[in-house]
């Protein structure tokens, strides 16, 4: 079924969870944009990185957890059978990547936008191969578990797709990095609509699990000399 079905699932929640999400969500979404922001400030490479990189998807798991019930959900065929969602989602993370790659390439020849794609995997390219990996599928775990978790649920009665996704792409702007909140409006967008067509996490987890092993792996070489360029300047 398209992006635009809705997985009829029975996921109704007590008043008393509710206000529970709504209370923890809040605190989790201030705290874990400032370590966000914080994380983004320090050396890439250094164990300030990893330690804060590492806070960060702290907080946005530990905030998913404490808010309440999460669920994985379902793909719903067109004969109605459902089914848990996987080889859509890594085809959906597949595509993904290549429409943000032919987007790099745009990027590269526009000053603003290259810079900040540049400032954004220098990380990547001046870290540990293996722990940028561990770190990046950490943090984007973490971030669905919370984003498209507890606060789709908690926002279930404000037009959750567009409110999450607002939340989200604000968190990001602590980063000061405008790539990274364009990134998180577009692939926000469709995490939240993969949340709202499957009742669950599952999908969104594994699409941007896919999406982000595949950005740190080939978008590094692409502005590898503005990478250098600002190593030297420092």
């Amino acid at each position: 079924m398209p992006l635009t079905h809705v997985v009829d699932l029975d996921q109704v929640e007590t008043t008393k969870v509710r206000r529970r999400r709504r209370r923890v969500v809040t605190g989790t979404a201030l705290g874990g944009a400032a370590l966000l922001g914080a994380s983004l400030s320090t050396r890439p490479g250094s164990r300030q990185f990893y330690a804060s990189t590492a806070a960060v998807a702290a907080t946005w798991t530990l905030g998913g957890a404490l808010s309440g019930p999460l669920h994985l959900g379902w793909i719903q065929n067109r004969d109605a059978t459902l089914r848990r969602p996987l080889v859509t989602p890594v085809a959906t993370g597949v595509g993904a990547f290549g429409l943000f790659y032919g987007g790099a390439l745009v990027a590269r020849e526009v000053p603003v936008l290259g810079d900040a794609v540049a400032r954004v995997l220098r990380f990547a390219d001046e870290g540990d191969d293996r722990l940028v990996l561990a770190t990046t599928l950490a943090n984007g775990l973490a971030e669905e578990v919370f984003f498209r978790g507890a606060l789709y649920s908690a926002l279930a009665d404000a037009h959750p797709v567009a409110s999450s996704t607002a939340v989200y792409a604000l968190a990001t702007t602590t980063t000061r990095n405008p790539a990274l909140v364009l990134a998180a409006g577009v692939m926000g967008t469709l995490f939240a609509l993969q949340r709202r067509a499957s009742g669950g996490i599952q999908a969104p987890v594994i699409t941007h699990l896919t999406w982000s092993a595949l950005m740190v792996r080939y978008l590094p070489p692409l502005f590898r000399d503005r990478t250098t360029d600002e190593k030297r300047a420092r």
